[in-house]
């Protein structure tokens, strides 16, 4: 072959190899979202005081809300953090700002999104179904239901670890509790009325196995939340959710979401149903992913992928110094 035609065929040929394995790389990626529970006093501040991408984000939510969210992001005080009215908008607005810096450095395209429990919305924010202002006002609200839940009903919810699901369904039963969450391989998470957790705390170290009372005032994912979800079922049918540009993996239906009637219905169920985060994982990893990107405060949903899959990769983006992990590893 004569090498002006053979330089000719490799030079059609190369970008083409580049573009295919450039798009596989970006494929393999999903973008997951941390849930309530995550909240910590500082969340957020390196990258607002060292981007003006994640800045914009506080001072939008600040004036949409009309309260200094950043501030107790940043100061706290923990306790009013931890709320449930608080703690969501505060976890949404970060896990946004920190998507916002990770577009500023990458540049990352994801195969599926997806986000444990009030992580699905940052999630829809991202796969562009709501805006940044839709997703905060519809966490608002969802919030204010499920807080007016537990004024209804004191309740809590405990991590339990160690335990098969079976032995968890039975206590949960000796207890009038419910499964709330499946998190992962040994960790199953029951909500229950306040005056039942000591209860169940003692018949899990009965079995021999570890009990952990989770920072969270409400029994969430389960009956306990049926008035929070019959309210916010009536405000989604005011809310106008676009069809999802990145195909979303729903926490209830453990599927792949992008229709907004699917979307909708999933957002009810997920309130007052348990949901099924290693299902999701173990969806998203049939899927191709092999790359789990955690955006947002804490190491939650890193720390459960470990447990899921040994053998995947899961990075976490919630300040400068994981921001630049993340470099040297990609």
């Amino acid at each position: 072959m004569p090498a002006r035609v053979a330089q000719r065929l490799l030079s059609d040929i190369t970008p083409r190899l580049y573009a295919i394995v450039m798009n596989i790389k970006e494929r393999s990626i999903a973008f997951v979202f941390p849930g309530q529970g995550a909240q910590y006093v500082g969340m957020g501040r390196e990258f607002y005081d060292n981007f003006s991408c994640a800045k914009a984000v506080f001072e939008k939510a600040n004036e949409i809300l009309s309260f200094d969210l950043a501030r107790l992001c940043f100061e706290g005080p923990e306790e009013e953090l931890k709320r449930t009215l608080n703690s969501q908008l505060a976890i949404f607005s970060v896990s946004i700002a920190c998507w916002e810096v990770i577009k500023k450095n990458f540049n990352l395209s994801p195969m599926l999104v997806g986000g444990l429990s009030l992580g699905e919305y940052t999630a829809l924010a991202v796969a562009q179904s709501v805006s940044f202002e839709q997703g905060l006002l519809l966490v608002q609200k969802r919030a204010q239901f499920m807080e007016q839940a537990c004024q209804e009903r004191a309740s809590g919810m405990i991590s339990v670890i160690g335990l098969a699901q079976e032995e968890v369904e039975e206590i949960s039963q000796q207890s009038n509790a419910e499964i709330a969450n499946l998190n992962c391989p040994g960790q199953v998470v029951i909500s229950a009325e306040s005056k039942n957790i000591a209860k169940l705390v003692d018949l899990v170290k009965q079995r021999k196995g570890r009990a952990i009372v989770l920072k969270t005032n409400g029994g969430f994912h389960s009956s306990l939340m049926n008035s929070a979800a019959k309210k916010l079922e009536k405000e989604l049918e005011r809310t106008e959710i676009l069809p999802a540009k990145i195909p979303i993996v729903s926490n209830f239906s453990v599927d792949l979401e992008t229709s907004p009637e699917e979307i909708k219905k999933n957002l009810v169920n997920q309130i007052n149903h348990r949901t099924y985060w290693q299902g999701c994982v173990e969806l998203m990893l049939k899927r191709g992913v092999d790359i789990f990107l955690e955006i947002g405060p804490g190491k939650v949903l890193s720390k459960l992928l470990t447990r899921i899959a040994p053998s995947a990769k899961g990075y976490n983006v919630e300040d400068k110094r994981s921001l630049e992990k993340l470099k040297e590893q990609l």
